[in-house]
């Protein structure tokens, strides 16, 4: 059967829907970085479309467009949070591939004067039981990467550490000593159970609020090591019950993708930094919002985000850890890649009609600047797909 007939920036979707995309809002660049928060957008990678970047092989990057992209994110005045989920660790990017990426990051970061942050995990080792010394060892190891390389190292949840540790006493051990060996404050990373199954029970404990205590008792240790900590549980009280526990001067970072504007916005008690995978898809609005935030102008700031929240809202639904996905999708509409591939064949993570209504909230969004390019992939993706009116 033809492709059907289309028109313009007319897209047909699944489900006999069609939709005509309007382009992007025009959102200015900065003149630089927020004044008044601290922001970074997780950035993913690119896939070398020509490489077999099939699942369970290693990651073959497009390092010309996956660095062009943070330059893209530095434009917009966001640090870089590298090698962080968001890039696919643990769901197709290996170690090799992740310690050249945060080299290479970190060496552009320098030349372009922008902020970087990048993950020190566990995933060197294989998959399977590991000791808790073998667990403090490779992280020791890709910790002296990031360091040597020249960014600020973020201690990520590591799935070995979740399956070794048999309490809060193993985790407050592994990380005094990692804290003890960093040159810098690090940030720590708790991602929650909806973005990693395997990481339920981090902490020590599967109960939440066990878990915090257990975070508090950590950085109250060490908190002159501590720059912050990157909290992703979807939950918004406990994000600002924890917050308000930190020790002064102990940021933390929301990873809530669902209710960034309230709590980066905050209120009489404090606010929250920030460290979002979204920000990578919608840093010009959100660019465009912390500006408005820097001026006290918080009718527009609230104005600015509010149509990103649908927007993520959809792109993190469950399984949340197919998020990547929806991320790549975008990047390729707005034309920061020229293809729809992903390292271990993620793209296939969302349905056709999944992404069809990424495509309406991105535009709704004004997130896609040329309408025209936009509508173009998508059609060809949904031919593709089997969309055939």
């Amino acid at each position: 059967m033809s492709a059907p007939a289309t028109v313009g920036t007319e897209v047909s979707l699944p489900g006999g829907r069609r939709h005509r995309l309007t382009g992007g809002a025009g959102f200015p660049r900065p003149a630089g970085p927020p004044a008044s928060r601290i922001a970074y957008a997780a950035a993913h990678v690119v896939a070398d479309p020509t490489a077999e970047n099939v699942p369970g092989a290693p990651a073959a990057l497009d390092w010309d467009r996956t660095l062009a992209f943070r330059h893209h994110l530095w434009s917009y005045g966001f640090g870089v949070a590298e090698a962080m989920d968001t890039a696919q660790r643990g769901m197709g990017l290996d170690y090799p591939a992740t310690r050249e990426l945060v080299r290479r990051s970190a060496a552009e970061a320098r030349a372009a004067g922008g902020r970087i942050v990048a993950g020190v995990n566990t995933d060197q080792l294989p998959p399977g039981p590991a000791t808790l010394a073998e667990v403090t060892r490779a992280y020791r190891e890709q910790l002296d990467d990031v360091q040597a390389a020249g960014a600020r190292p973020v201690l990520m949840c590591s799935r070995h550490l979740a399956a070794a540790a048999s309490g809060p006493e193993d985790y407050l051990r592994v990380y005094a000593e990692l804290l003890a060996a960093a040159d810098q404050p690090v940030v720590l990373h708790w991602l929650g159970p909806m973005f990693d199954p395997a990481l339920t029970g981090y902490w020590g404990s599967a109960d939440l609020d066990r878990a915090a205590d257990t975070v508090v008792e950590l950085v109250e240790a060490h908190a002159g090591r501590v720059d912050g900590i990157k909290v992703s549980l979807l939950d918004a009280g406990r994000e600002v019950a924890l917050r308000r526990r930190l020790p002064a001067g102990v940021r933390l970072y929301t990873g809530d993708d669902f209710h960034y504007p309230e709590l980066i916005r905050g209120d009489a008690a404090g606010h929250s930094d920030a460290l979002l995978g979204v920000f990578a898809a919608i840093a010009p609005a959100a660019a465009a919002a912390l500006a408005a935030l820097d001026r006290g102008d918080l009718a527009a700031y609230d104005e600015m985000f509010a149509p990103t929240v649908p927007l993520a809202r959809h792109l993190f639904a469950a399984p949340t850890w197919h998020y990547k996905t929806g991320i790549v999708f975008l990047a390729w509409l707005a034309g920061h890649q020229e293809h729809f591939t992903m390292v271990g064949g993620a793209q296939s993570g969302r349905s056709p009609a999944h992404l069809a209504t990424l495509l309406t909230l991105a535009d709704a969004a004004g997130l896609l600047p040329d309408a025209d390019l936009a509508a173009a992939r998508a059609r060809a993706f949904f031919t593709v797909a089997g969309v055939t009116r």
